[in-house]
């Protein structure tokens, strides 16, 4: 296996396949055993964070002369893969700190501003958000409300973000706001006076992370945390999108990968007019399809992660990594569910929280439909050109 084709796709070194086999550990020691209970408390584990922090994953993509572990996207796509076999909410979490925000960060970041923030976001000691959608602006970036004036050397924020991941739990926030008419990003610390996290939003899935509104009311930002340059936030987003699109298709093959496990094992022993229900055409159906959908999202998410990365844009393969593997994770968590049947439906087995976190993928990190504009905008651009 170690020389298969496969293996070097998924496993390109060494080194990630010793990463693989950590998370794999971590995943089922602890991260498996807390999943059901902070779900039913819709409550994310921050210790279970910070031990990710201890571990180094939540620099996966920063260079190791900053403190990071200097790997690669293949490498941070393993990471969530595995995170999310057991807990999709909890990766989301996870995600959201160490893409989002600290990958986010390092790449748009001067080295003051990395020497003050990185090593909390690293340790886990400080949690991370970003804050981009809006009570009224999603999809729509540049319709965004928020905004920043420059008052001498400092800037003076105002505004309101809605369904923000980590909302709760954040110490510190990459804001995008409106300058002068231009997106630019901003470290917002949550202690800076005229900040206020409202009481969290209610979801239906992925309740293992925190979902929440940030207001923002005369919030003095010094100029010291202009993140890039004024007018740089277009680029420093679009520059995430990439890692933010691979890690949520990896999140939702994980989700697969579990619920195909499930569905398999229940066929196998679960019996109907006295045979196993793996012999009958209808369930044969869902397993095969179920398989074939999610070995051909492992291909497409791991091979556009080989050729993605900082210095390496890959906007139509990442849009097509998160437009197949999301609404793919959903049908397989679907299949599940009809296999188990009214079991399926229970918690006992799992599928049903696999099945309310898979659907936030075709919504999150971009909607699927915005997946689909992207793509024949490229496509058809790249045809003509």
């Amino acid at each position: 296996m170690e020389h298969s084709a496969a293996f070097k796709l998924h496993n390109p070194t060494e080194e990630h396949h010793m990463l693989r086999q950590m998370v794999q550990d971590l995943a089922r020691d602890v991260v498996e055993p807390q999943a059901d209970e902070h779900d039913r408390k819709g409550e994310l584990n921050v210790e279970l964070l910070r031990k990710c922090g201890e571990l180094g994953l939540h620099g996966i993509t920063v260079p190791a002369e900053a403190g990071g572990s200097g790997m690669d996207l293949v490498a941070s796509v393993i990471v969530h893969h595995e995170l999310a076999k057991s807990d999709p909410g909890f990766t989301l979490a996870y995600l959201t700190h160490a893409i989002l925000f600290t990958n986010n960060f390092y790449y748009g970041a001067n080295d003051e501003q990395r020497e003050r923030y990185l090593p909390g976001v690293l340790s886990g000691d400080k949690i991370g958000c970003l804050g981009m959608t809006e009570p009224d602006v999603g999809t729509d970036v540049l319709g965004m409300k928020t905004t920043a004036q420059r008052d001498g050397d400092r800037y003076i924020l105002n505004g309101a973000k809605a369904l923000i991941t980590n909302a709760l739990n954040a110490d510190v926030m990459i804001i995008y706001a409106q300058l002068e008419g231009r997106i630019t990003t901003f470290v917002v610390e949550r202690g800076f006076e005229g900040v206020t996290v409202p009481p969290k939003t209610h979801k239906m899935g992925m309740r293992a992370s925190t979902l929440g509104e940030i207001v923002f009311e005369d919030v003095v930002i010094p100029k010291e945390n202009l993140l890039g340059k004024e007018g740089g936030g277009i680029t420093n987003m679009m520059r995430n999108l990439e890692a933010e699109r691979l890690t949520l298709a990896a999140m939702s093959l994980g989700i697969a990968d579990r619920c195909l496990e499930i569905m398999m094992s229940y066929a196998a022993e679960r019996k109907a007019f006295g045979r196993p229900i793996q012999d009958f055409g209808q369930i044969q159906r869902y397993i095969g399809e179920s398989f074939a959908k999610t070995e051909a999202a492992r291909a497409l998410i791991y091979g556009v992660a080989h050729d993605s990365g900082p210095g390496k844009r890959n906007r139509i393969g990442t849009d097509a990594a998160k437009l197949f593997s999301s609404t793919m994770g959903k049908e397989v968590a679907d299949a599940a569910m009809q296999v188990l049947g009214g079991w399926g439906y229970c918690d006992e087995y799992k599928v049903e929280r696999f099945y309310r976190d898979a659907k936030l993928l075709e919504i999150g990190g971009g909607t699927i439909e915005a997946h689909q504009k992207n793509l024949t905008k490229d496509l058809l651009r790249e045809r003509v050109g």
